[in-house]
Formats: structure tokens, sequence, C-alpha cells
């Protein structure tokens, strides 16, 4: 790396020597050796000349916080080639194309030539349209050149409307217009009149849609009006600062504080951006939808997400497989589907950890082949993104704000960033030029957002007072939506200053300041006498935030250059509201409908072991796990149900389930739905697939009844291609209008997508060619739950017996599933959900099932049939099972169903449950589990159709996951997990030395003294209410700190006996984990010295936990004792791991772990940079080891994903010679409670084994 640095002014040998010393981090730089006669060739990757880098971002920030006067902060990467002569300017541009990402990168001859990330570029200055002088088509041309999007009747709009207006149109206007306008914002063709073969249809689209609202709205709170949707949640603790001597402006107390707390959801997808560049595609995909839950009402708090991805054909290096032969080509503009696999399920996962929302969820289809003559596949990826969230009861309505208040933008600057992102989302991928393209890629920066967050949770926390009285997020159209929405629900108009717009970029013309995309940015209208408190709220937080604007009650809106323009003047925009957002034409879609049919298949007579084999392999049902342990899981403490399910943490779990708050049981559950190829032929069945899968994935969860699971749907289609307008109408016909009336469930959330087509020309053959996706409906069930104990996991036990409850009642229908696809068909008449009161029945019947403890594993059947769910529950359980199957159909159709894990001693009491709800006829046994780890497969009196090793299933299972780990980690830990696929030995035990239940605290609690523990956090970390949680129940009164009170004396150390650096990602790890935050204490004299006297007085303690380990590691040299210690680095991995790993307690001088020693219990992990490096620092012979991460035999493990690190010897965790400061890099504070694992051997009480660590602390203190 190398290291540019902008200043005002040259830098003084001092400020040079302290920047120097701040950016030196990681492993020194080595001079490569080089062969005689070498030439020297240089290549150097910098981010994109114009754009602004996250990492230089959050690096000036370190440097102010440091104190160093820098205008900014910039990295570049340097390669230096050895070749034996020189290069061609083509070759050099062929070398250069390989190591840079030309979306998001540019490439430089020199480090010199970097300086040009600096340039001051002058922008353009405003144009105006002479649509007075030249008519219509000068609007025409403006919109091609500008790539606006507007259709044949919103020219006319504009035309008529500039025309009454009397002055011709400005360029900030028209991109405001058509932001605002497009059919990504406005969804016009939802709200559009249909004609279908020549017949008037009584509702548009989204008027079916709330037709779901109006028969089964109960419990409903807030549907189509606001960011998210809100349904019923019930009385809940909150734990939250409970404000001091300046309010939440400073240092407080945390305390459980009761009310009645709803939930939100919502999903969004973000395909556009994924498809051109997928890592800041998918993540800003992410960051959008938590901010839609963040700015609901006057604020709520993201909690828990979910992230999906279609994509064609991956044609992995190194496989050939049947679903593949015949490839098609793609455009070279956009990403490959393996491209989009391999980084932008990492740019989802990166901006969920550094933000900290747990991933507990999602779906994963690959689909690509010609049926019926039409190539279908998504060439244009889906990436979605969900989520649920909180909200009080009292924040749910925003307040309709008179003229006056302040319109006030908070989190990052403007960039030149994803201009015409919401108009470009709505057209074909490959019909928009690629420059504008270009245009459309994002950037993600989740550490400000989180910033963001914490003051939004500081203003709901105020209950009434709360000084938001409304807010929205900034999304597609950047400013010049967001405000002009958020002052047209008060029914006002507005004025803005341009100027006043918070900037990180030089030459932003006026329509690049007001609808750029920059994201993690919201608006928020303010009362002014609430500015001085909104302010310091900010301040505390390093948070961002700007006066843009001022609500009037003339409805006009006015963006001016500066606070001098007059009206009258050349002003960016002086319109009316009502032109803006009033209502141009409605919309006619007048289509026919296509009919689609498929040759049938039949199976009977193929190999099944090799097409059992095949089903395994294909990525939509094949192992998930490489989506899975990228992501964080257990931050925020409040996860129960993951992806990862039993001893083997096997990726089967097709719910998440939360908890509603620290000290109860209720909680909440959401699942994914999606059924997509079936829609080639049959759109509507698909539909009513993805509902039915969506439902049978949640009863996994025990719900209270069907009439309380409400339904996220994402509708995605490629309206315009013959046939496909009819097919989306119908399947919303059919899911609105019939099923989910018929089920009692309502739909009161959803996003459409309809350009779901890629177009190119073939530049060999100069042939036309586009790729189509079906009808694509994605599903998302939530409910609220009373307890989250009841929920089932696919885990099979050796004496179960396996149910087959089958919706379709013996059909055995194959379109459309993975089997016909790996034979290269799509198999004829596809599955469907012919009777919808089985699917009542069914939850009924559940409920009664789990009521008298009948059942012990449960899994749905969906992709691979009966055959994959059978081979999942018996990785999961370890157990080898005999199924039976009537016919090779049987085994591989994808109707709906559940299967149910019996005890073979309930197995006629469960049956009897099954008829007594009417499904006696549609129930059976299909297959007994046994301990002898082979799965067979018998039908009728024959030989065993098929009789595997669990293990060779499993490592088929584990391929995809492998092959795309390989591509993107360290190859030989992918090569290792691997390896462990299908292992007779667990990776998980749990044997404590101690009682877990026992309150070796309870003594000093109930004296009433609660010592003072500072919950210390920097910008960027999210680990810190769980961390109060678990010092809070120990008997500590757990004060929330930031470091700007440090910084400014609002908070004294010499004031507290305790100390916990939270987990996160300080500064969004940049410098090195934890490095940022050390750093902004060592260059500065005043936080040095009250640590170090805090570190060196003989009464108190600390701990470090994860980012807190990095960051006390960093301060080791004021620790006395510490001494010993590494520094933690790069996972071997070269990756993110977020795991339930196995650790020993080991015999140390810790407070912390007094009496544990010996112990082997599971923890939640979640880092990037945890391996314990002492040759970067410490001494490894000497040092005092806390935990190590171990087997199931309990040895020491250097192997990965058993050490996820690769640390030597397993360490985890180290002390020092007294035993008061101790750094850990798991998390205990996430899994103190035992709901808060996703699997705990049995264990039913409330206190984990980690919360003895805190209780020990207590005891401490005395």
């Amino acid at each position: 790396y190398v290291h540019v640095v902008s200043s005002g002014q040259p830098l003084d040998p001092d400020t040079l020597q302290t920047v120097t010393r701040l950016l030196t981090y990681g492993d020194a730089y080595e001079e490569p050796v080089r062969g005689e006669g070498e030439t020297e060739v240089t290549v150097v990757v910098a981010p994109r000349l114009g754009t602004i880098s996250p990492w230089a971002s959050k690096a000036t920030d370190i440097a102010h916080s440091c104190g160093v006067a820098v205008e900014r902060v910039e990295r570049v990467t340097e390669y230096q080639l050895g070749v034996e002569d020189s290069l061609s300017d083509d070759e050099w541009h062929a070398v250069a194309a390989l190591l840079h990402d030309r979306m998001t990168e540019s490439v430089l001859h020199s480090r010199d030539d970097a300086r040009h990330l600096f340039d001051e570029r002058e922008g353009e200055p405003m144009a105006r349209v002479d649509l007075l002088g030249e008519g219509r088509s000068a609007l025409e041309r403006a919109n091609v050149e500008w790539g606006l999007a507007l259709s044949e009747d919103e020219i006319d709009y504009l035309v008529e409307a500039f025309t009454g207006l009397g002055r011709n149109p400005s360029d900030v206007e028209l991109m405001m217009f058509a932001q605002a306008n497009s059919e990504h914002c406005r969804h016009k063709i939802f709200n559009a009149d249909f004609i279908i073969d020549g017949e008037a249809q009584d509702r548009s689209l989204f008027g079916m849609i709330r037709h779901t609202e109006a028969v089964a709205g109960a419990g409903t709170i807030v549907a189509y009006k606001d960011n998210a949707s809100v349904i019923e949640g019930g009385t809940r603790s909150r734990l939250i600062p409970q404000g001091g001597p300046e309010g939440h402006a400073g240092p407080s107390p945390y305390a459980q504080r009761p009310g009645e707390v709803h939930v939100l959801m919502k999903v969004e997808t973000h395909n556009h951006p994924t498809a051109i560049s997928p890592f800041p595609g998918a993540a800003t995909g992410a960051g959008g939808e938590i901010r839609d839950e963040g700015a609901t009402g006057r604020g709520s708090q993201p909690k828990a997400g979910l992230t999906g991805f279609a994509v064609s054909n991956l044609h992995l290096p190194g496989t050939d497989e049947p679903w593949e032969a015949e490839p098609y080509g793609a455009p070279a503009h956009i990403a490959s589907p393996l491209e989009i696999m391999i980084d932008g399920p990492l740019g989802a996962a990166a901006f969920n950890n550094e933000f900290g929302r747990a991933a507990l969820g999602g779906f994963f289809r690959v689909y690509e082949q010609t049926v019926d003559g039409v190539r279908r596949g998504y060439h244009k990826p889906i990436m979605s993104a969900g989520g649920l969230g909180t909200i009080s009861t009292e924040q749910v309505e925003k307040v309709r704000f008179p003229a006056g208040t302040l319109l006030i933008q908070i989190g990052g600057p403007g960039m030149r960033i994803g201009m015409g992102g919401g108009a470009a989302s709505s057209m074909a991928a490959g019909t928009n030029v690629a420059e504008l393209d270009f245009d459309s890629v994002q950037r993600g920066n989740p550490e400000i957002e989180r910033r963001a967050q914490e003051v939004i949770n500081h203003c709901w926390s105020l209950g009434d007072a709360n000084p938001i009285l409304a807010i929205h997020d900034v999304g597609a159209g950047g400013l010049s939506n967001a405000f002009p929405e958020l002052v047209d629900d008060a029914g006002l108009g507005a004025r803005f200053d341009l100027s006043k717009v918070p900037l990180e970029e030089s030459g932003l013309a006026p329509k690049e300041i007001w609808s750029n995309e920059s994201q993690e940015r919201y608006v928020i209208a303010l009362a002014p006498e609430s500015l001085d408190e909104f302010a310091a709220l900010c301040e505390r937080e390093r948070c961002p935030y700007a006066v843009v604007g001022v609500a009037k009650d003339d409805g006009q809106l006015v963006v001016a250059n500066g606070p001098e323009d007059e009206p009258g003047d050349d002003l960016p925009v002086d319109m009316p509201m009502e032109v803006l957002l009033g209502k141009p034409p409605r919309m006619v879609r007048d289509v026919t409908r296509v009919s689609r049919s498929s040759p049938s298949l039949s199976l009977e007579g193929a190999d099944v072991r090799e097409l059992a084999y095949a089903v395994l392999r294909h990525p939509s049902v094949a192992s998930k796990r490489f989506l899975i342990t990228i992501g964080d899981r257990t931050v925020g403490g409040l996860s129960h149900r993951d992806q990862m399910v039993g001893p083997w943490q096997v990726s089967v779990s097709d719910v998440a389930v939360t908890l509603a708050d620290f000290v109860g049981f209720a909680g909440e559950a959401m699942a994914s739905g999606e059924r997509m190829p079936v829609a080639a032929i049959d759109a509507p069945a698909s539909g009513r697939l993805a509902v039915g899968e969506a439902i049978t994935n949640l009863l996994a969860a025990p719900v209270r009844s069907l009439s309380s699971v409400k339904l996220s749907c994402n509708w995605m289609a490629a309206t315009g291609e013959p046939g496909e307008d009819a097919a989306l109408f119908d399947t919303v016909h059919a899911v609105a209008m019939e099923l989910c009336p018929t089920l009692g469930v309502s739909v009161p959330v959803g996003k459409d997508s309809l350009s779901m087509r890629t177009k190119w020309t073939d530049p060999e053959s100069g042939e036309a060619r586009q790729v189509i996706s079906p009808v694509s409906l994605v599903v998302t069930a939530f409910a609220v739950l009373p307890d989250v104990r009841g929920t089932w996991t696919p885990q099979l036990s050796a004496d179960s017996t396996l149910i087959l409850v089958d919706l379709g009642a013996g059909a055995a229908r194959l379109g459309g599933s993975i089997a016909a696809q790996t034979q290269g068909e799509f198999g004829g008449t596809t599955p469907d959900l012919d009777d919808p009161a089985l699917l009542v029945r069914l939850a009924a019947a559940l409920a009664e099932l789990r009521e008298r403890g009948l059942v012990t594993a449960y899994h749905d059947r969906s992709d691979g049939g009966l055959w994959a769910a059978a081979c999942e529950m018996a990785f999961a359980g370890g157990v080898g099972v005999e199924l039976e199957s009537a016919s090779v159909a049987g085994l591989f159709a994808e109707e709906l169903g559940v299967v149910l894990g019996v005890a073979a001693d309930d197995v006629e009491a469960a049956l009897g449950v099954l008829a007594a709800h009417d499904l006696g006829g549609v129930s059976g046994v299909v297959g007994r589990a046994h301990a002898g780890r082979r799965v067979r497969v018998v039908m009728g009196d024959a030989e065993p159709a098929l009789d595997e090793s669990l293990a060779d299933l499993q490592q088929a299972w584990d391929e995809v996951s492998w092959r795309i780990a390989r591509l993107r980690d360290n190859p030989e830990s992918a090569d290792s997990e691997h390896a462990l696929a299908g292992s007779a030995e667990p990776v998980l035990t749990l044997r404590t030395t101690f009682d877990p239940t026992d309150d070796i605290s309870a003594p000093y609690v109930n004296l009433g003294a609660r010592p003072k523990v500072a919950i210390l956090r920097e910008q960027g970390v999210n680990s810190h209410v769980e961390t109060a949680f678990a010092f809070d129940r120990a008997g500590f009164e757990a004060w929330d700190v930031h470091m700007t009170d440090l910084q400014s004396g609002r908070f004294d150390l010499r004031d507290a006996v305790g100390l916990a650096a939270c987990g996160g990602f300080s500064y969004g790890d940049t410098l090195g984990a934890g490095e940022g935050w050390a750093r902004s204490i060592l260059f500065n004299e005043g936080l040095t010295e009250a640590f170090h006297e805090f570190f060196h007085r003989p009464d108190t303690f600390g701990i470090g936990i994860c980012n807190g380990c990095q960051m006390f590691a960093a301060l080791a040299d004021h620790i006395p004792g510490a001494e010993a210690w590494p520094r933690f680095t790069r996972n071997v991995s070269e990756q993110y791991e977020a795991r339930l790993s196995l650790v020993e307690v080991l015999d140390s001088p810790s407070i912390f772990t007094s009496g544990m020693a010996g112990s082997l219990i599971p923890i939640a992990v979640a880092h990037g940079e945890g391996y314990a490096n002492f040759a970067a620092r410490g001494d490894l012979a000497s040092v005092h080891g806390v935990a190590r991460y171990v087997s199931v035999q309990g040895e020491p493990t250097e192997a990965y994903p058993l050490n996820p690190n690769g640390s030597p010897g397993g360490l985890t965790a180290v002390t020092t010679p007294d035993g008061r400061f101790t750094a850990i890099m798991p998390h205990p504070e996430r899994v103190q409670r035992n709901v808060q694992m996703s699997w705990t051997a049995g264990a039913i009480e409330d206190e984990s084994p980690w919360l003895r660590m805190f209780r020990n602390a207590r005891v401490h203190v005395g």
C-alpha cells in the first residue's frame, strides 16, 4: 500500500512524523528480489478517479480524531511486476485489467499519478432545456442524452407543466422529476389499469394487494404508507441509557424500560447495482433496507436481516454440470453470475457486519435454461435485502409538522455516486449507455450509518420528547426524492440551499448535489427549538448533520444555489410541489396472455444414484454455508435461531428467530419462500408455491396461528415482454385475491422490480440476444412469537421416524424441479397448491403437535424434494436414514409439504393428530433414522435404489460452497473445512466444571451496591448494548460512555471501577482492527494519561471483547503485565468468520474465568482479524492464556474451521498476571443466555455458562 495525503499546507516535520506513525500498520512491506535481467513494471490501482473511497473517509476520520490536520488520506495499491522485457501498452493494459475492478477503481502508471485523486474538478454549469423555443423535441433529446427514462406521457406532462409555468426546465428539475417518477420509485405498473385479452380488469396490481389487508388486516398497524410496515408486538423491556445531566448527549447509566414495542418488516431489492458492481451494489442494498427500517415512523431500530440472491448458471471452474450444457453468453458490462456470488454476498455481509445487524436467513437460487423457446435466467440478478426491527408505539406515526420546521440531513456527505440509479434500475440491463451504468455504481460506508442510527436511537429513546418529527431515508433519487417526500407528507412546500448540503467531493454540478445517491443519509424534520439538543447528540456520536432547508406553507419547491438567491433568479428548482409529485396520466397496460408448455418428464428408469448426487450438487439445493459464515449472526445479542443447526453446525435451518428483549422469551420469526423456475410455465402456481414455502418454513417456529402471519411480497418481472405482464397480473391475483384471503394472511409491505431482462448483441455473431427472468415472487413471512423456545430444527435423532405431510396430495409433478434441470429439462406440469385448506389445517396440526411434544425434527419439502429434505435432516443429526418412496418422481418432486421427525414411540400419536386435522390422507411414514450413517432409498420390494455413506452425500452437498470458498478465501482453509463435511465427529460439545445456574454474585447484588462499569464505545462499535446487559445482570451499574465523552471531559475514568471495551468495527477497522480506536487514545496525551492511570489503579478491572480486544492489545504497553500479549491480525482464512466455536477455559489468573477452568463451552465468534500474531508483538511462551479453541476431545487446535482464525495453539483470550484485565476475541456477552445460542446440548435453563464471567467480575469487586 502507498498512502497519499492531501493537506491545505506543507506538513512540518513533526506533523509528517505523526502522519507516518499513524499510517504504519500491518505487516511491513518487503522489497521483492528481482531475477537477473528482469525489468520492473508498475501498476498502481487507485479508487476510481473522481471518487472517494470508504477507506479514505474512515482514515481521515482517524487522523482528525488523533488531532492531525490533514484534508484527506487516500490509499493506493502498487503492484510491481518482474518481466523479462518491457510491456507494450496493450500488454500493460491487459495486465492492469486483471488487477482492478473497472467499476470502482482506476489504474495508474506510477504512484506519482495518485495526486490526481485530489484534483479539484470544475462543476458543470446548470443547463436548461429550451422547451419554449424548440418544443417537445428538446425534451426528447435530453431524455436520451441524460438517461432520464421518461415515458412518452411523462414527456407530454412536463411539456404542458413548464409551458404553463412559462419557462424552460433546468437539468436539476428534470433529473429530480425522472427519479421521483421512475418506475423504481413510483410503481406505475403496479398502479396501472390493466386490459388483458381485450377485457378491462377491475383492480390494479396494488389494489389487489391492498385487498389482503382489507380482509385479513388484524394485527397490522402500518401498511403501504411508510418506509416499512409495522405489525403488533407486545410489552417489552428495552435496555437503554437513561440520560444524564446533558440528557442523551452525554454519558448515563443503562436501565430496563418497559413499554409497548411493535415489529417492523421490510424487504427490498437492489438488482441493477448488483449486476453492475456486485460488492457495493449488494452492500448498499443491505444498507438501504436498514435505513428503511430506521426511518420508519419517527425513528426505529433495525434488529435482524436476511439476504437473497438469484443468478444464472455459475459455471464454476473445474465443473461440468449437466444443467449448464448450453452456455448462452452474457454482455461484457455486467458481472458474471460467479462474480456476483463471490462479491455480492461479501458486500451484503460486510455492511450488515459493520453496521451491527445479525444476518439470520435468506435464499439462493441458480436458474438458467431455455423453456418453450424463451431463454430464462437471472443475468440481471435478484439481490434481496430484508429484515425486521422494532419501534415504540409512540413513535409509529410521523408528525404532520408546520411551516418553519427545519429540514435536516444527517449521515454521510454527498458525492458523485449513483447518478440516475433510480431511473437506471428501471431499465433493462444492457439498454443503458455504459457510462451511465458506471454512474449507477454506489459506495457503502456502514460505519457512518451506524453513527446516524445511534443518533436516531437516542432520539426515539426520549419517548414523547423525541425531537424527530418525521424521518425518511435517502435512497433512489438522493435528496431530490427524499426531501420533497418528507415535506409532501406534511402537505407543505420548502426552500432548500444547495450550498448547505455536506459534500466530500469537488466539482459537483447542481443536479449532482441534489440527485446523487450517496448512501448512509437520512432527512429529518426538526422543530427549530430542538436544534441545539439534536446538534449535541450528533456531536457526541460524531455524526455529520446540516440544516439544508425550511418548510414553507406556499406549496412551492425552491432549491437555491445559496442563501442570497431570490425568487426570479436563475434557481435550480422553482416549481409547485404538485408538478413534481402530482399525478401524471395513469398508465394503461393493454396486454395479452401467452400460453406456455413443456414436455412431460418421466424419471422412471433413471439412474437414481446419479440423479440423487446431481440434485445435491445443484447450487439451489447445495449447502449455503459460503453465504452464512461470512455474516455476523449474533450481534445485538437477540438472535435465537440462525441457519446453523446442531453440534455439527450444518446450514439447514429455514427460519430466523429473534428475541424480543434480553429478559423474556417472546420473539419474532421470519422465513423466505420462492419457486421462481415454476413461473417459466405457470406463474400463478409459482406465486402460490412461494407463499406456501415461506409459511411452511416459518411454521418451524411456534407461531400462534396462521392469522398472525404477515407477508412481504417482492414482485419481479420483465414487463413489456410477450405474456409477462399478464403472467404478473395473474400471479398477483392468485396470491392476493385468492390464496391469502383463504389462508387469512395479509401482505402489508412489498416492492416491485419490473425490468428483469438483459439485452445485448453477441460480439462474434452480431446476433441480438436476451435473457428474460420468469415472473419472480419472493415471499417473506413474519410472525410475533409468544415463546421462541418451541422452535423446531431439522436435526434428526437416530431413533426417529420420518413422516411426510404431502400438500401436493400425491401429485408428484416435476415441472421446474431441480431433478428436471439436472436432466436438461423443464419437466412438464408444475407443482401447485391445489387445496389451500390443507395448509390451513397443517398449521393447526403443527400447533397441536408442538403442544403435545410429539415432534423432534422438522423440515419443509422444496428444492430437491423429499430426497434433499431427508438428507439435510440426516446431515444435521449425523445419522443415517432409510427412505421409502413409491416412485422416483415421489422422491424428487417439489410439491409443498413438511417432513417431521418423530420418536418411534410417538408415531401413532402423531399420525393421529394429523388425521384429526383431516390430513390423514396426505400423511404417512416415509423413512426411519438410524445410527448407521448411511442413506438408503427403497422402492417397493426391490433392492435399494441407492445406498450411500452419509459422508459421501454431504461432501457432494458441500461442493458448491467449497469451490466458491476456494476462489474467494484462503484455498487451504477451504479445503480444510470441506474435508470435515460428513465427519462422524461433531464440532461442538458442552462440558462445564461448574454449575451455570449458581448465582455466585447474589450475595453482593443483594447488598444493593452497583459498582460503575464504563461500557466504552467508539464510532463504529455495535455490541455495546448486549455488553451492558451482561454487566447489568451481574449487578453492575453499566454506563454508556462514548470516546467523545472522554475527550470532552463529560466522563472521567476515575469514576469507574470497571471498563468494557466493546465489539464492532471502530472506524470500520481502517488501519487494522481496533488500531484506529487505540491510536485515537495514543495520539492524545490527555487520553493516554487517563487510560494509563486507570490501568494502573489497583482497584480497577477491564475486559476488551473482539474489537475491544484488538484495541486493548494495541494499548498493551500501558496495561501492567500485558507485555506478552500479541496483536490480533487477519484471520488465516483471509475471511470474516462468524461461527459458534468450541473453546476450553484455561486455568489462568483472569478474574473473569475464576472457577471455570477445564470447561468446554461453545461461544459466538465474529471477526476478520482474530489471529494472535506473536510475530508482530508479544511472547507466546510467557503469555497468560485464558481460553483456546479445541476439538470435542478437548485437544487444542489450529485446524480450520475448529479454530476460525488460525491462532497458535488455538489461543483466543489473554490476561495479565494479576488477572484484572482480559482481552478476548469471541463474544461471551452475546451468549450469556442459552436462548441466544444456536445449539446448547439440550440445556434449557436461562443462564448459559458464559454468564459466570460477569458474575465473577462482580464477586471480584466485592
